[in-house]
């Protein structure tokens, strides 16, 4: 998760150089942000379907292999043609939309229900780390190597991960050989969906005519709104508003999503606490989705008033923490309501989700050239996310429906 979330951040600072270097205005830069999305959008539901069926192991593993191909091909396709660079940055995004349905699957796998969120908050660490990691070695290679160097850089790093993985993980706990029955009847005995029968179609009718399975759709719609327009412009945030170079914005830019790392680990620990004192799986839920929506609308609504960078990233981080607790919401609501389909669902959410991030990230780069402001947007996105939190306590659940 951690390499996946760094190769996409490497665009997000290289960008800046390339825009310089071939001329390329505002709102090119929102559609060249936006362009993995498109393939991401695409491989979402297929790649959850695939999941579902064959295990995230396998999907996960080819995932990473073409994405790092894909990441090595971004800066020769820049320098060819911009309709090169779309289809690189496409395929990429094809590539990446399996890494979340894998990492839902094997932890439904390997972890029993009351210790899920801590483990996706781990993994989710992972993912944030990935963040802090692009964002402060991209600059860094850039200084040395050239544009090249960060691509090449996170190019080897996945082949190298990709060894590891292959030799080294168990699909599911029943084929692993480095840990005992004891601990496999304790991975079984807390696993509500023990006896799901894997590779069955889903009643894609029958998931949509429920109103739990909207709310976890509009709440994905709503986080990945939220987060794709911080993490896709929030170098070139820090460096038009404030006036900063790109190595100090890149800085800037870290440190929400190092904190977001930890506070991803708090949420989930306290997620399981809160089932394991007595809460329903419903309330916990409702709770956890609650912080992480209305936490990030306040904040962004602060940072209207924010007169200095060091006073931004104070509110961007706290934003990014308190979203972190819908990992322990929407995140997790899946495997809760369906889950037997949950890759095919998760699918489904995150081709909504995606679709929004598309919109909002083109959309802040026409707000800046057309209007000048970043604030317009971050107050549309912060009503975005208090609209949201209210249908979800209205009709999420943590019961099974499917």
């Amino acid at each position: 998760m951690c390499l996946c979330n760094a190769d996409r951040v490497v665009m997000s600072v290289a960008i800046v150089p390339l825009a310089a270097k071939y001329g390329w205005s505002s709102s090119f830069l929102g559609i060249v942000q936006s362009s993995f999305l498109w393939g991401y959008m695409c491989s979402s539901v297929v790649g959850g379907a695939l999941v579902d069926k064959y295990g995230g192991k396998t999907v996960i593993a080819w995932g990473a292999a073409l994405w790092s191909v894909a990441t090595l091909l971004t800066p020769w396709a820049a320098n060819h043609s911009a309709a090169a660079l779309l289809a690189a940055r496409i395929f990429f995004g094809l590539a990446e939309g399996v890494a979340l349905p894998s990492m839902n699957n094997l932890l439904s796998r390997w972890f029993p229900t009351n210790e899920r969120a801590t483990a996706v908050g781990i993994s989710m660490g992972g993912f944030q780390l990935g963040n802090v990691i692009g964002l402060v070695l991209t600059p860094m290679a850039m200084s040395s190597v050239g544009t090249s160097g960060p691509f090449i850089l996170f190019t080897s790093l996945g082949f190298l991960w990709l060894l590891t993985w292959t030799y080294r993980i168990a699909d599911d706990p029943r084929e692993s050989t480095s840990i005992s029955r004891s601990e496999l009847r304790l991975i079984e005995a807390g696993k509500s969906d023990s006896h799901v029968i894997k590779g069955k179609l889903p009643p894609v009718a029958g998931l949509f005519s429920k109103l739990p399975t909207w709310a976890i759709i509009l709440a994905n719609i709503t986080n990945n709104w939220g987060y794709f327009v911080l993490l896709s412009w929030m170098p070139v945030y820090f460096k038009t508003v404030f006036g900063i170079n790109l190595k100090q914005a890149a800085w800037f830019s870290a440190l929400p999503w190092g904190t977001m790392a930890i506070s991803g680990y708090v949420a989930g620990a306290a997620s399981d606490y809160l089932i394991k004192s007595g809460y329903s799986i419903t309330s916990a839920r409702k709770i956890m989705q609650s912080i992480g929506f209305i936490g990030p609308g306040v904040a962004l609504l602060c940072l209207n008033y924010a007169k200095t960078p060091s006073v931004a990233a104070v509110l961007l981080t706290i934003a990014l923490s308190l979203s972190s607790s819908s990992q322990a919401g929407f995140l997790l609501n899946m495997h809760d309501i369906a889950p037997q389909y949950a890759g095919f669902l998760h699918g489904i959410s995150n081709s909504a989700g995606t679709l929004a991030a598309i919109i909002s990230t083109i959309g802040t780069g026409f707000f800046v050239q057309w209007l000048g402001s970043f604030q317009a947007f971050l107050t549309l996105t912060a009503w975005l996310y208090f609209a949201t939190t209210i249908f979800w306590n209205l009709y999420a659940t943590g019961e099974r429906v499917f």
